[in-house]
């Protein structure tokens, strides 16, 4: 099972100015960075797992194995448990999001076994915050809970467990000593020891400006259309919720654009006379590319995450421009007050008068 990415899903690969660093933050020295893009070793596999469930747009992946899948296959069953020894990779490939989903959808406590993993390893600290955070956020709305059993000698008790997934069929792996045997697999085994830098050719440059909502997101929508809305909405802090955001903007915004066209999900939007920033914070998957690009730093964070939004989600406007035509070039701007002309012809007016004025001094030096 290997590590797979896709550039074009990145957020860094949609713009430089990106900060983005959650994959490299949970799969340390495993996950660097190359040219402005995350990079890992051919060979790399599960030992980057957390890298998968902390992408906000879902870029890395696991070979033979699919979150979305898990989530249908894993309700289908008759197991409660989600385990590397049963039915996952690793704990860590589920996002928060995945995990609220579950406890959602599902009738009977899911249970999350930590058993396997060593304590004080840094997965084992990541699992746990995620869980934390999920049973948090369902706190507010939900009297659902998501269970840990750290307990090695606590059995899986299920109809259905024979028919369930080996721990083989996840983690087989050949060992590099028995790769020695052949040179086919030896060379493969170097190849796999070499670090991948990833780059964005001309194919990825239009995949780059698709807008994508992740799956895991769609599983949210879903699994809350069915979870009831609570009688009242509670507002949890901003820093508690790590996938998703509410935002505003302030005046120094300059509608330049370029929030809503950068934007991967595009939870950010305009209309047809870019007059106005709308916002959806159910499409925002908080990768924070919208600010890292914003040059007069004019959106920020809301203080508050209003749970409300989850059941009756709004498209709020941010921002509003009175839009004119230019007197000079007939284009449209977005108007701020005195003379009716656009930035660019004040611009060109400006350095037509300096180049009249030079010209001027010019000519008095040489009849001088």
């Amino acid at each position: 099972m290997k590590l797979h990415f896709d550039v074009a899903l990145c957020v860094r690969a949609k713009s430089k100015f990106s900060t983005c660093t959650k994959c490299m933050d949970a799969a340390k020295g495993i996950v660097e960075l190359q040219e402005n893009l995350p990079s890992f070793k051919a060979g790399t596999g599960i030992e980057a797992a957390a890298c998968v469930g902390a992408c906000p747009t879902e870029a890395f992946s696991l070979s033979d194995f699919s979150t979305t899948e898990f989530f249908f296959n894993f309700l289908d069953s008759k197991v409660r448990l989600i385990s590397p020894k049963l039915n996952v990779p690793c704990i860590s490939v589920l996002s928060v999001e995945h995990l609220i989903s579950l406890a959602l959808a599902s009738e009977e406590p899911v249970v999350l076994d930590l058993a396997s993993y060593e304590e004080g390893s840094s997965v084992l600290e990541i699992i746990r915050q995620r869980i934390e955070e999920a049973n948090f956020i369902l706190s507010a709305f939900s009297d659902k809970r998501l269970e840990t059993n750290s307990d090695e000698e606590t059995s899986i008790a299920s109809n259905d467990q024979e028919s369930a997934p080996s721990r083989r069929e996840f983690l087989s792996n050949a060992s590099l000593k028995g790769a020695l045997k052949h040179k086919k697999a030896f060379d493969e085994a170097v190849e796999e020891g070499e670090l991948q830098v990833f780059e964005i050719a001309d194919d990825v440059i239009a995949k780059i400006k698709d807008k994508h909502l992740p799956n895991k997101r769609k599983i949210l929508f879903t699994t809350l259309k069915h979870a009831g809305v609570p009688d009242t909405f509670e507002v949890l802090p901003e820093e508690e919720v790590s996938f998703t955001s509410q935002k505003f903007v302030d005046e120094g915004c300059t509608n330049c654009q370029i929030c809503y066209r950068i934007c991967p999900t595009g939870a950010l939007s305009t209309d047809k006379k870019f007059s106005l920033i709308h916002f959806d914070a159910m499409l925002c998957v908080k990768c924070h590319l919208c600010h890292d690009v914003c040059e007069p730093d004019a959106i920020h964070l809301q203080p508050g995450y209003e749970i409300k939004e989850f059941f009756e989600p709004t498209q709020r406007t941010l921002a509003a421009f009175e839009i004119k035509r230019c007197h000079e070039c007939g284009n449209p701007f977005t108007y701020t007050g005195g003379e009716q002309v656009c930035p660019r012809c004040m611009l060109e007016e400006e350095e037509a008068m300096i180049l009249h004025e030079n010209a001027k001094k010019r000519r008095e030096g040489r009849e001088e």
